[in-house]
Order: structure tokens, then C-alpha cells, then sequence
């Protein structure tokens, strides 16, 4: 079945709108031209047959006509990102408009967006870890768990970073290989917390996580006056042991040495800094170190056949001259 790669646009229908005019005025002035001499100048007649011909074959071609489906390999050098959301209480302080956690979503849904070759996974975490989305190139449906991001989703507790690099770790040794060259992906692990971690000693799960060659990016989200955390349905706030208003703070420092040994990078998403763009750069320049061939199906574009025939009557309309006024 005969389909199109391009639709028909109104540049293309401008552009021949355009020739047509201006051919159109040049054989009326021909004409003109050759009315005094006793001439018509009715020879140009053919060449316009000519040009209008190579003109619609360069449209077609342009469109892009095809026929049939041809079966195509696609090698791509993809890396797994996994995707660690914070949803501890303190994820819900509104020192970033309009909460720490819904400005986090917004910008990890852009994020996701960015990266169509690549698998993303989603593990959410506070005292406890949870995988939510495993990997998967399936952006819509990443794209709907992040949406349905909150709080209550995980048991309320201290946030601890142990559990979800734990989780990212399992997952790495029971991944295999995906090509024969043996090598394993390339793994980025973003984190996306506010750094208060409550947990135990972080040190040997980040050491054996650098050891596997993954990468964290940190993104630190909050800021360092901090704020008051909201209680579930506008309740007041949430007290501390002795009765006062917990204060949320970010805590870059360890955010920061995380990154730093595990050769990723730290950023910050507050209420004068947001940088998730510089996030997205970083991963983009850290390269696949997997091949995948996967075969596809492809129209067959068929636009060499009526470009060919329009450049042979370009050649025929320059070779072949003809004399409109006759001396």
C-alpha cells in the first residue's frame, strides 16, 4: 500500500503556487515580446510541459512515496538509568514551590522524555525501598508512575539511602549481559532526595556499588533554611520528640560525596536554582557500553525513482535549447 513519509504542507503548495505564477509571467512577456516581430512564441509551450513535469516528480520525491514494509537492524549503545525518588514526609516541605515533590516530578518527567533509546526504572524509597517501575522503554507508562507519585505510597518513616542503592545493586547482579561481547550496560542512577539520611553506615553499599562501574547523580531538592513539614490533609505540622515544629533542611554534604565516589555528579533543585537541565547533559554524555541490534520495520522510501527521472529531464531541459523569437 502506497503511503507518504512527509504529509503535503502548505510550503510545498506555496512553492508550486510560486512557479506557476512565475513561469506564467515569463511566457506572457515572451509572447509580448514576440507579438511585434510577427511571432507567437508558442515553442516555449513543450519546455513548460517540460518543467512542470520535473517539478512534480522533485515534489513526489520530496514527499517521500513508499511501498512495503522493509526489516531493518538498529544498533544502539544504550545505558540502564534508574530513577530513586525520595517519598519520605519531608519530601512534601513546600520550600520549593509548590512542594519538593511536586516540583521533582514535573522536572523527572521532562528527564524521562529526553532519553527514548535508553531503559528507565523507577524505585521509590523512604525507610524502605521499593522497585515501582522496573526497566523498561516503555515511556508512557513511566511517564503515568511518576504522575501517581506521593508520600503515602511508602510506610512513613526517616529517610535511608541504604535501601534503594541496595535494591539498584540486587538488580545489577541479576541482570546478564545483553550482547556477546559479555560487557554489562552502563548504569546512572539519579537520586532525587533532600539528603537527610537517617539510615545506617552508607560507606560499604556505596563501595561496592562504584565497584560495578554505575554512576549516581545526586540531585539535592530543598533548601538550607528549610522548611515546616505539612501533615496529611493540611492538619497543622508534623513535632519532633519534644513537641516543637520539625524543620526540613537540604542536606547536600553527603549527596555530595556519594556522587564524588561513585565518579557521578551533584545538583540542586531549590527556589533559586534548578539544575535538572545540567542533570540531563551529564547523562547524555555518559555513553552506552552495550550494543543492541534490534531489527524494526521501516517503510520502503521509494524517492529515488521520481528524483532520478526529474534530474534526467533537468538534464534534457538544459541540453535541448529552443529559440523563442526567430531573428
Amino acid at each position: 500500500m502506497l503511503s507518504w513519509a512527509y504529509p503535503l504542507g502548505w510550503p510545498e503548495a506555496l512553492a508550486a503556487i510560486l512557479f506557476f505564477l512565475f513561469y506564467l509571467g515569463y511566457a506572457v512577456r515572451t509572447r509580448r515580446l514576440a507579438a511585434p516581430l510577427g511571432q507567437r512564441g508558442w515553442s516555449l509551450g513543450w519546455k513548460l510541459t517540460l518543467r512542470f513535469t520535473y517539478l512534480a516528480l522533485l515534489g513526489v520525491a520530496l514527499l517521500g512515496p513508499a511501498y512495503g514494509l522493509t526489516q531493518r537492524p538498529v544498533r544502539t549503545a544504550g545505558k540502564d538509568v534508574w530513577l530513586l525518588v525520595d517519598l519520605s514526609r519531608s519530601m512534601n516541605a513546600p520550600d520549593v514551590s509548590p512542594t519538593r515533590l511536586q516540583k521533582a516530578k514535573a522536572e523527572l518527567a521532562t528527564l524521562v522524555s529526553r532519553f527514548q533509546a535508553d531503559r528507565l526504572g523507577l524505585i521509590v524509597f523512604a525507610n524502605e525501598a521499593f522497585v515501582q517501575c522496573p526497566l523498561t522503554y516503555d515511556q508512557a507508562a513511566l511517564q503515568l508512575f511518576l504522575s501517581t507519585l506521593q508520600t503515602s505510597l511508602v510506610p512513613a518513616g526517616s529517610t535511608d539511602l541504604v535501601p534503594p542503592l541496595e535494591l539498584v545493586l540486587t538488580r545489577l547482579e541479576s541482570s546478564t549481559p545483553t550482547t556477546n561481547s559479555n560487557l554489562p550496560r552502563a548504569t546512572a542512577v539519579v537520586l532525587v532526595t533532600d539528603g537527610e539520611d537517617f539510615g545506617e553506615n552508607l560507606e560499604p553499599t556505596v563501595r561496592v556499588l562504584a565497584r560495578t562501574g554505575a554512576r549516581v547523580f545526586t540531585m539535592g531538592v530543598g533548601t538550607t533554611e528549610g522548611s515546616a513539614i505539612p501533615q496529611p490533609g493540611g492538619r497543622g505540622y508534623l513535632r519532633d520528640a519534644r513537641g516543637r515544629e520539625a524543620v526540613s533542611r537540604l542536606v547536600p554534604a553527603p549527596l555530595r560525596r556519594l556522587a564524588e565516589q561513585t565518579g557521578g555528579q551533584y545538583f540542586e533543585l531549590t527556589d533559586r536554582r534548578n539544575e535538572f537541565p545540567l542533570l540531563v547533559n551529564a547523562l547524555n554524555r555518559m555513553e552506552g557500553q552495550a550494543e543492541q541490534v534490534r531489527t524494526v520495520s521501516v517503510a520502503d522510501n521509494r524517492y529515488r525513482y521520481p528524483l532520478l527521472l526529474a534530474l534526467a529531464l533537468m538534464m534534457l531541459d538544459v541540453l535541448i535549447t529552443i529559440k523563442v523569437i526567430k531573428p
